[in-house]
């Protein structure tokens, strides 16, 4: 098949639904194709080596890439944020309809709703189905992150969303969550399939490193590794190694990370003398899973939020690759997953002695069962979420669409 992919987003950008997608469809026989940007994101800045230009022809490992121009921005202000959505719309639209030739299917990666309109209309004009892969619900997301507050526009942007579903060929979820909402909002439940996402698994396999940093003090090492924002529900956290600190229990939660909430977290640790609390810098995904290993059992954690509850933080596939038992701490579809695929422990969002009981429940038990609670996240991600079973499930589905003309 020949197969094309609308993205904003592409490497060197990081994304794990770039490159490394279109080499594994590629991989399998078929020829794929890329519509995107001039990288800048995430610092709202060309990548060193670009220059904006109409139109740009890149081959990465064997992938034709179109780079094509957009307003270069990433900022709070939301006017520049439309400006940058917008302009990737445009020049996406002429590319695919002018200088890509006509595929098979065409794959479109949404976020923002601009990308997937752009290739809605690629679609009709070329007469090709169109998947879409939703990894944000707008405009639930938009009103969530206070991006978006104007409820005219707000409003909007959900019509938009709808007359984007109506036109898509299938649409793509990251959970079961993701499509009890879209069915409520009059989306065939024929229509969507809930395909998982995976981790950067080359990155994951990398050779163990030395790490010096890791704490050295006794105890059972819980790591919670990557952002370190409000969203993270951080004096949760705290809240909860206070208690276990206060009880006794032999417990070290190591935070490793960067982002807005760390320093409130560390001043909240400090003036709780809290022993038990380690924060450790970012590090880059090479050395994520030296950190990972060294662990005992990982932490997932997001406050209590509606929209939380039908999303899968993107942690949870590497935690479950790692191999290691996990406490998860995400109502909803995340812990979900946790608990069918027997892999730890789950706990109440944004709740310290939920989380407390937890951390004491999974000390309590024997290497052999760890053990299992270990391999059983490994097996349940080779399994289901895996790069290879995710782009086995894309595959099918292109085919169905191409070949029974069910469009």
């Amino acid at each position: 098949m020949k197969i094309l992919i609308v993205t904003q987003w592409f490497d060197p950008e990081p994304t794990f639904k770039g490159l490394v997608f279109a080499k594994a469809l590629a991989a399998k026989g078929h020829d794929v194709e890329v519509i995107t940007g001039f990288p800048n994101y995430p610092g709202g800045k060309l990548y060193q080596g670009y220059k904006m230009r109409f139109h740009t022809l890149e081959i990465i490992q064997g992938i034709k890439v179109h780079r094509v121009p957009l307003y270069p921005s990433h900022d709070g202000l939301a006017i520049k944020r439309v400006f940058n959505y917008a302009s990737f719309a445009m020049s996406s639209l002429m590319c695919g309809l002018f200088k890509v030739r006509k595929p098979d299917v065409i794959y479109a990666y949404h976020p923002p709703l601009t990308t997937t309109m752009s290739a809605a209309i690629i679609s009709f004009f070329r007469r090709v189905p169109l998947v879409i892969d939703i990894q944000d619900l707008w405009p639930d997301t938009l009103a969530a992150t206070g991006m978006l507050n104007n409820s005219k526009a707000l409003k909007l942007v959900g019509k938009l969303c709808q007359l984007v579903y109506k036109k898509a060929a299938h649409i793509v979820v990251l959970s079961s969550g993701f499509r009890k909402r879209l069915i409520q909002r009059s989306v065939p439940d024929e229509k969507i399939s809930v395909i998982y996402n995976w981790c950067d698994e080359e990155a994951l396999s990398l050779p163990i490193q030395k790490i010096d940093n890791f704490p050295d003090k006794p105890g059972f090492n819980i790591l919670f590794a990557g952002n370190l924002g409000f969203a993270q529900g951080l004096p949760a956290i705290i809240e909860a190694a206070k208690i276990l600190q206060d009880r006794g229990v032999n417990a070290n939660l190591i935070l490793l990370g960067d982002g807005v909430a760390k320093e409130n977290a560390i001043d909240q640790s400090h003036k709780s003398g809290l022993e038990n609390v380690f924060f450790l810098p970012r590090v880059g995904m090479s050395e994520v899973g030296s950190y990972l290993q060294r662990a005992d059992a990982l932490l997932v954690h997001l406050t209590d939020n509606e929209l939380f509850s039908i999303t899968i933080p993107s942690r949870t596939q590497a935690y479950l690759a790692a191999g290691k038992p996990i406490l998860m701490g995400v109502n909803g579809d995340a812990s979900d997953i946790i608990r069918q695929a027997d892999a730890g422990i789950t706990f109440k969002a944004n709740d310290g002695f939920s989380m407390a009981s937890a951390v004491t429940e999974l000390v309590s038990l024997d290497s052999t069962e760890l053990d299992r609670l270990g391999k059983n996240a490994k097996s349940f991600y080779q399994t289901e979420m895996s790069l290879d079973v995710g782009v086995d499930h894309f595959i099918k589905l292109f085919y169905r669409l191409v070949y029974e003309k069910n469009i």
